[in-house]
């Protein structure tokens, strides 16, 4: 079963990789900027609820990510909240040559560089841990969308394949636990690093 979960969030963060590239590399710069407008009018929505965004959210999606029943998969979950969220990011930046989704900046490292004294550790951890100890994609959509409004403002890229596969893991309740220590470990060795 993890083994099973480990190649399908590879798969959730190589689509989210594809779906932001389109954007970058495109040429239409008036169609990215309305994709983007259209995305963040998805955040905190459920997957499927927004018509104007499948085209985004569910085209080319591998078959194997796609829900069975009537509710959206972990996966869906997954790429619907890091595309709304990436849009939310990059609202007001130009994609090519700001994107706001980059390699080498995992939750954790990225909440990280908003701390600059005591004052920010104890309200930037206050609502990550809300994050972490989320019950819910609704919940954890909610309190990431405030974490990526401070980002947006201080220019801190976030790497949204990699938040994709970790939301994709995170609904797992026997791989919660491992994603938890994972943001922690990212958040606390950024300290180390910098030390």
């Amino acid at each position: 079963m993890i083994n099973a979960d480990r190649s399908l969030a590879v798969q959730v963060n190589i689509f989210v990789r594809y779906k932001i590239m389109q954007m970058v590399e495109s040429q239409n710069l008036s169609m990215v900027r309305s994709t983007l407008a259209r995305l963040r009018r998805g955040v905190g929505s459920k997957p499927g609820s927004r018509p104007e965004i499948w085209d985004i959210t569910l085209r080319d999606i591998p078959e194997v990510l796609v829900g069975r029943w009537d509710n959206p998969s972990d996966a869906e979950w997954a790429v619907h909240t890091a595309l709304t969220l990436f849009a939310l990011h990059q609202q007001g930046k130009d994609i090519k040559s700001q994107c706001m989704s980059r390699d080498g900046y995992p939750l954790g490292t990225a909440l990280r560089k908003l701390v600059r004294d005591d004052d920010d550790e104890n309200r930037i951890k206050r609502r990550f841990d809300k994050v972490a100890t989320a019950d819910s994609m609704e919940e954890i959509s909610h309190h990431l969308r405030g974490l990526i409004q401070l980002m947006k403002a201080e220019d801190i890229p976030l790497d949204y394949p990699g938040l994709a596969e970790d939301l994709f893991r995170f609904q797992n309740p026997e791989l919660r636990d491992t994603i938890r220590l994972k943001w922690g470990r990212e958040y606390y060795s950024f300290i180390k690093k910098n030390e």
